[in-house]
């Protein structure tokens, strides 16, 4: 371990207590563009914003693909995330394992999904001590749940949850800690796939904001497969529509590889997505995104990227909808697998970031330089983004490079302060604003 890691984690408990400032955030003011905009988890700082686009991307191939998947280790004694200046972290939960998407129930109380467990919890308040006061199963003897909505928004009387074939919901009135009764199929879905490189199986679940459509995400089977041949695809790497009872509607979004974390952004209603772009074209492509989502829209998987750029595994085909690739609002880093996504509502987090963003990355499994295990705010003005995203919560991997903690979920509390699952060290961080 280098003498820098080791003087961090001595001085931790010190100097931090159970949160940890960043001494080495960045004035949020300056914004990297161009190839500065690249990064690896050497670079990645809270107060760093980047804005990559288009005309930044490399040629397909500049560099090869490969397989560089995290090695992962203990979270070494006194690591902690690490905010911006004026922010606390602190340990809420652990011991769980691999927790992932995590959503906020009306009433206060966080769902979150054990996929592995096929269960989802539910943890309620913050006691004195910082941890929860209760812990309780809500319901277990699910197929990989991931997705989780409440229904109707205001006064929820079911809990939608995305198993990886389907939609189910339970009943459910506000405290309810234990489903109440057995659970209704709703809606089927093309299911299975490994976690990586491809085959996803994680559903999100959002509905309209005027709660007449359920909008449900399915990635893709495959990293580039042809669609046109290959029937293991059909309904997937899409966003489809639903009656809010599970009558299938039409294909809402097509050629969107992965959006596994879907969002409404309650300013304009439009539904946003936090997606994982294909691999093995290259460490800086393709870029994973965050984007608002046109109904009817067209993303370009398999055959085009990033607008009209045409994926060199399927040249020549397709020509008629080069026109018609629709290029995402904000550009992360290629091989990120930016996941959960929300939007602040809250009063607590700085005034500025009202409306803004913020998202999990997951980690990289194939780029040479590691990046991503961090969670990012991505700024927004009147309900659009920028282009921009900053590096919030970082240092869940060590200075040689291993992994400790990996973000999966993000959810605001009541109170505005924010709650992040980490599958890696099986954890709940806890994430408020002190000044």
């Amino acid at each position: 371990m280098s003498s820098t890691r080791m003087l961090r984690l001595a001085l931790a408990p010190a100097v931090c207590g159970l949160f940890c400032c960043a001494a080495l955030a960045q004035d949020s003011s300056q914004v990297l563009t161009g190839q500065d905009a690249f990064t690896n988890y050497q670079k990645e700082k809270p107060g760093v914003t980047r804005k990559l686009t288009v005309a930044d991307l490399p040629k397909p191939y500049a560099t090869q693909g490969v397989d560089n998947g995290a090695p992962m280790v203990q979270r070494p004694d006194g690591a902690m995330p690490i905010a911006p200046d004026g922010f606390k972290v602190s340990l809420y939960y652990t011991g769980l394992n691999q927790p992932r998407l995590i959503r906020k129930a009306p009433n206060g109380d966080l769902f979150v999904a054990l996929s592995y467990e096929n269960k989802v919890m539910v943890f309620r308040g913050v006691g004195p001590d910082g941890k929860p006061k209760e812990v309780s199963t809500f319901a277990d003897n699910l197929n990989l749940p991931f997705g989780i909505a409440f229904y109707p928004a205001a006064h929820p009387k079911w809990v939608y949850i995305g198993n990886t074939d389907g939609v189910i919901r339970f009943p459910y009135k506000s405290g309810d800690l234990k489903a109440s009764g057995p659970s209704q199929q709703l809606a089927e879905l093309p299911g299975g796939g490994k976690l990586r490189g491809g085959g996803h199986w994680t559903r999100d679940i959002a509905f309209s904001k005027d709660g007449k459509k359920m909008l449900v995400s399915v990635g893709s089977h495959s990293n580039v497969d042809d669609s046109d041949t290959h029937p293991e695809e059909f309904h997937r790497a899409d966003v489809l529509e639903f009656t809010p009872s599970g009558k299938f509607t039409k294909i809402y979004a097509s050629g969107i590889r992965n959006c596994v974390g879907e969002a409404v952004n309650q300013i304009t209603g439009q539904l946003w997505c936090s997606t994982n772009e294909r691999d093995m074209l290259g460490d800086n492509l393709v870029p994973d995104y965050i984007t608002h989502v046109e109904e009817g829209g067209f993303y370009g998987w398999p055959w085009y990227y990033m607008g009209g750029n045409q994926d060199p595994r399927h040249d020549g085909k397709h020509p008629e909808l080069k026109d018609k690739v629709l290029t995402p609002d904000v550009l992360l880093q290629p091989h990120f697998a930016s996941l959960e996504m929300v939007f602040d509502d809250s009063s607590q987090f700085p005034a500025e970031w009202k409306g803004d963003a913020f998202a999990a990355e997951h980690g990289s499994w194939n780029k040479a330089q590691r990046a991503g295990y961090e969670v990012i705010r991505v700024p927004m003005k009147d309900g659009k983004a920028t282009g921009e995203y900053q590096d919030f919560l970082t240092g869940f991997t060590t200075d040689d490079g291993h992994v400790w903690g990996r973000p999966v979920g993000v959810a605001f509390a009541d109170d505005g302060s924010l709650f992040v699952t980490d599958d890696g060290s099986g954890s709940i961080w806890h994430v408020e604003h002190t000044k």
